[in-house]
């Protein structure tokens, strides 16, 4: 038997999020995103030897993704999953599918500094690094929510 998590808070079970159930969501997001298993990988066939997890683990992971929305399981008779035929929206996002706000405004600094860096002209490279030094001025915060109106495609008009 195996000794209970020393980092779980007391009377609670160890967390699953990072060992087993994000690797297997994003095996599973690889797999329905690409063709060569036709978009509905099958759980034991493509799943299981994608994520490099055990059979069960994968198998738990799955119902854990399938009760909360994260994929779309095809069940047989026995209400086994037997192939995934989709991922959602969230889950394209949680596994880099898809932007995240975060993730967006991280691409945008990084380009400003490439660009400010490598700029053909000082004043080229003086603009590029007014421009990364505003970014940095708004903030990671401030920053996100305005890649996240971006992303959404809603942008504050002025009156």
């Amino acid at each position: 038997m195996t000794s209970p998590d020393p980092t779980a808070p007391r009377g609670l079970l160890p967390d699953v999020w990072f060992t087993r159930d994000l690797p297997v969501l994003r095996a599973i997001a690889r797999l329905v995103d690409s063709s060569e298993h036709g978009n509905t990988p099958y759980l034991l066939g493509a799943v299981v030897p994608a994520s490099g997890l055990p059979k069960a683990e994968v198998v738990a992971a799955a119902r854990a993704l399938a009760d909360t929305g994260y994929i779309e399981p095809l069940t047989n008779h026995a209400g086994d999953i037997v192939r995934i035929t989709g991922i959602s929206a969230e889950a394209r996002r949680l596994t880099g599918l898809w932007p995240t706000p975060q993730s967006e405004w991280e691409r945008l600094t990084e380009q400003l500094a490439a660009r400010a860096a490598n700029a053909p002209t000082d004043v080229e490279r003086q603009r590029w690094q007014a421009f990364a030094d505003a970014a940095a001025a708004v903030g990671e915060h401030d920053g996100a929510l305005l890649m996240s109106a971006l992303i959404g495609g809603y942008v504050p008009r002025a009156r």
